[in-house]
């Protein structure tokens, strides 16, 4: 696996010497399979940030580049040639809006994932980002083995956010003016395990109650809370003191 650097500074990887300008490239639309390369697309305005994730990515075992993107045009213009598995995207592309960018992307590839790479997160970016079909959140001056790990367990149908960005969100709305919540006492448990990324399917194993009756507790807990989302149901815990967010950031 590749060093650690933040994301921001892999333009500073003495190899990038030696970049070629022809990046490899991996034919047909099949879905992954366990024994194949992961294809993995990069799209970033700033080239050399571009150049050097799209090079650290040929450097792991599983994975390869398929190609890069500066503009939300030229990105459109790529995945006409090539079908990636997984897509870097910056979240702000010069004019271009990355997260739209994402929601055409996800529109035109059901299977497609995209984790949107983002120097800092509010509210509106967390609802924008989940609506437009995004599998992850990083923080762009994280490490690359964050980035290595999303791409290796984010799931296209689910939606992962870095603790430090989370934390960072609860960090700057304070908590005034919330009302009261009255959780049960097994919703008290199915926020915690929210809070801890489970899902309903896993919530449902660590308590032993069916999936629909975990969905039904999970959507409880959602009105209370008056979220639209599970992430922001635990965002909104965190600052009322209802949970604590951990993880390293």
């Amino acid at each position: 696996m590749g060093r650690v650097l933040p994301v921001g500074q892999l333009k500073d990887v003495d190899e990038l010497d030696e970049i070629d300008e022809q990046v490899d490239r991996v034919g047909g639309v099949e879905p992954l399979k366990p024994t194949a390369l992961q294809r993995v697309a990069v799209v970033d305005d700033h080239r050399a940030v571009a150049d050097a994730m799209a090079f650290a990515v040929d450097r792991e075992p599983g994975l390869t580049s398929v190609g890069v993107a500066y503009t939300a045009v030229s990105a459109l213009e790529m995945l006409q040639l090539e079908t990636p598995h997984a897509v870097l995207m910056d979240v702000r592309l010069g004019h271009d809006d990355g997260i739209a960018l994402t929601a055409e992307l996800t529109k035109r590839l059901p299977d497609l994932r995209v984790i949107v790479l983002t120097a800092h997160l509010d509210q509106g970016l967390l609802r924008r980002a989940a609506e437009a079909g995004a599998c992850a959140l990083l923080p762009k001056d994280g490490s690359w083995e964050d980035v290595l790990a999303a791409l290796q367990t984010a799931s296209r149908d689910g939606f992962h956010v870095h603790p430090k960005l989370l934390r960072g969100l609860v960090g700057s709305q304070p908590a005034r003016g919330l009302p009261p919540v009255d959780l049960t006492s097994r919703e008290a448990e199915v926020l915690g395990l929210l809070a801890e990324g489970r899902d309903a399917a896993e919530i449902a194993r660590s308590l032993g109650i069916a999936v629909l009756t975990s969905r039904g507790h999970i959507k409880s807990v959602l009105a209370k809370l008056g979220a639209h989302s599970q992430l922001e149901a635990v965002v909104t815990a965190s600052r009322l003191g209802m949970v604590s967010l951990r993880g390293t950031g």
